[in-house]
């Protein structure tokens, strides 16, 4: 591909407000223009921009919010520590940031665990532990599994599922359509008694999918369903490689022929490698003719790019994490994540989700963001697939698929932009 200012990784929410309508945006034919390469962020630009919005969020000085941000990356050996340590007890691990910024560990039992402390960001970070959980991280996560065809079935409507890491509790978030039609009590001791875990109700909206020469993330690509004969929008999520080719990823619910579309609106066609859209994989590849660089929009406008330096694993996310997205409907946002362990409401992973999405809070989501990466800093979580929407079509959640789950044979490509590095990632089912 020869225009060098196709340099950003690109990603999409390709996302209609109906479960059973074709997750895509429609979209008119753009102006064919050669656009002006962009600048990279380095990785403390890219830092600050996330920690002011964390600041504006949370009602702290930047110089807090940078701190914040550097010890959500920085702690993340520690909480991986105490994950294995207390395996047997572990109901959740949480970030709090309110009354003071502190990792909260779950457990169950009633026997203490003396509070410690790790040191992140440049100063030390509480780590505090609570007992009397009522069921560990593992029981509900295997509840969910086990049972999830009963829980569908005892409600009007497939419902969403996860694991709280907060409570120790079995979340089932209902349609709030068929909230008035059910006795919610009666309800919550069912399902209880049918999990083995205690069960919540949380009423939520609808579930749906979402839907230089250096093609990237947080971009717009395009293409015609042959279904319909239309033209949609979507998003990429990031550059990835299989070792000797350099492509990006979508959404699997995408066209599967599409154009890169760059900021003066020139498209560049790209070639189709394959989609997977299972329980736990929402995601397809589409590969470019020269090597491209681990690069991504971020800000809204997309007049500078991000490196990816590293990924997150799911296991190693924490409820609380303070992560942004990039989609091509609703730009550039940052929220918290709400569960790490969560299936989708719906028969949107071609039948039921299995409890590997992660679960972020609103309030921006919107359709045509499918695919949109998610990220902190320049470290790559995962790619948008669906949210959860209230009557009024307002964001309650959205979930993203991790970058664990990328098709095998494909890893994140990372560095600082300025050559191709192959990023050593362990992918495989969950």
């Amino acid at each position: 591909m020869r225009h060098a200012a196709l340099r950003v990784a690109v990603a999409a929410f390709l996302a209609t407000f109906s479960v059973t309508a074709t997750a895509q945006v429609p979209t008119t034919p753009p102006a064919q223009v050669v656009p002006p390469a962009s600048p990279v962020q380095t990785p403390a630009e890219a830092l600050a921009q996330d920690a002011a919005d964390y600041a504006r969020q949370n009602g702290v000085p930047l110089d807090e919010a940078i701190f914040r941000l550097r010890a959500q990356q920085e702690s993340v050996p520690a909480t991986d520590r105490l994950q294995l340590l207390y395996k047997d007890r572990l109901a959740g691990i949480a970030i709090e940031h309110h009354p003071e910024y502190r990792i909260v560990v779950l457990l169950t039992g009633t026997q203490p665990v003396a509070d410690e402390a790790v040191f992140a960001g440049g100063r030390q970070v509480p780590i505090t532990f609570r007992t009397g959980a009522p069921a560990t991280r593992d029981r509900i996560v295997a509840a969910i599994e086990q049972h999830q065809a009963e829980i569908r079935a005892a409600l009007p409507r497939p419902p969403g599922m996860g694991a709280d890491p907060r409570t120790g509790d079995l979340v089932v978030t209902v349609n709030n359509a068929d909230a008035g039609g059910i006795d919610q009590p009666a309800l919550t001791a069912k399902l209880t008694d049918l999990a083995g875990v205690p069960v919540r109700l949380r009423i939520l909206g609808r579930d749906v999918d979402t839907g230089a020469m250096d093609v990237g993330g947080g971009s717009r690509v395009v293409g015609i369903n042959p279904l319909d004969g239309r033209r949609y929008a979507c998003t990429t999520g990031f550059v990835v490689t299989d070792g000797a080719r350099t492509g990006v990823v979508t959404s699997a619910h995408c066209p599967d022929t599409l154009s890169y579309v760059d900021r003066a609106r020139h498209e560049t066609p790209l070639a189709f490698i394959g989609q997977w859209g299972w329980g736990f994989q929402d995601v397809q590849v589409h590969v470019s003719d020269e090597t491209l660089r681990p690069l991504f929009y971020a800000d809204t406008a997309k007049r500078e790019a991000r490196p990816v330096t590293t990924w997150r694993n799911r296991t190693s996310t924490r409820a609380g994490d303070f992560v942004c997205h990039r989609g091509e409907t609703t730009g550039y946002s940052c929220a918290q994540v709400d569960m790490v362990d969560f299936a989708p409401a719906g028969d949107l992973c071609g039948g039921a989700c299995l409890p590997t999405w992660v679960a972020v809070n609103g309030p921006v989501c919107q359709g045509g963001d499918s695919g949109a990466p998610v990220f902190s800093g320049t470290v790559a979580f995962g790619i948008v697939k669906g949210a959860s929407y209230r009557a009024d079509k307002s964001c309650i959640l959205y979930y993203y698929m991790s970058t664990d789950y990328l098709p095998p044979g494909w890893s994140l490509l990372h560095g600082l932009g300025s050559a191709p590095q192959i990023g050593v990632q362990e992918i495989g089912k969950p």
